[in-house]
């Protein structure tokens, strides 16, 4: 089936305050990864484009990794394992199994945004939690960190997409 985005991508609004500002921006290129994938189905979104393994997929594998670490268990606390990471395999959460559908790893990624909107609502851009290597990180710099790798990604994926079709500019 022909992947098409569920979510619609909003322009962040210019004038907002900061937490909003932050927020708007990290749904915008959360949106935006979603809409590198429009129009593909099947063996191409999980396609290894790099020596390194990457894929469509498996970045968005990866951003909802990242997103359950940062926000769920970093900032928020909840005693929850990593998604797909493992003591043994620590990037597995870039590899699509034989399993992993679009609409499984699509959804998994929507389920944990959907929860990290939740966890960043019911803070304050001052508070503070420590990461797993004991450096400290208010919510404000767990956002823009969060904005930057998720951006960043949205540069490998469209690349990723150019080489797959030659489409640009989703």
């Amino acid at each position: 089936m022909v992947f098409r985005s569920p979510v619609e991508r909003a322009t962040p609004n210019r004038l907002a305050d900061e937490r909003d500002a932050l927020t708007q921006q990290l749904d915008f290129h959360r949106a935006t990864l979603l809409q590198k994938l429009e129009g593909l189905e099947g063996e191409p979104l999980r396609r290894p484009m790099t020596a390194s393994g990457l894929s469509l997929l498996g970045l968005v594998k990866h951003l909802a990794e990242t997103e359950h670490g940062w926000f769920l268990k970093i900032y928020g606390g909840l005693p929850e394992p990593d998604l797909f990471s493992t003591d043994g395999d620590a990037d597995a959460d870039f590899r699509i199994g034989p399993d992993e559908t679009a609409d499984v790893v699509v959804g998994q990624y929507l389920r944990t945004c959907e929860r990290a909107r939740a966890v960043v609502a019911a803070g304050d851009l001052d508070d503070v939690a420590t990461t797993p290597s004991g450096a400290q990180a208010n919510l404000r710099a767990i956002l823009l960190h969060m904005i930057q790798e998720t951006a960043r990604h949205n540069g490998h994926a469209d690349i990723i997409r150019e080489t797959i079709d030659g489409a640009t500019g989703h």
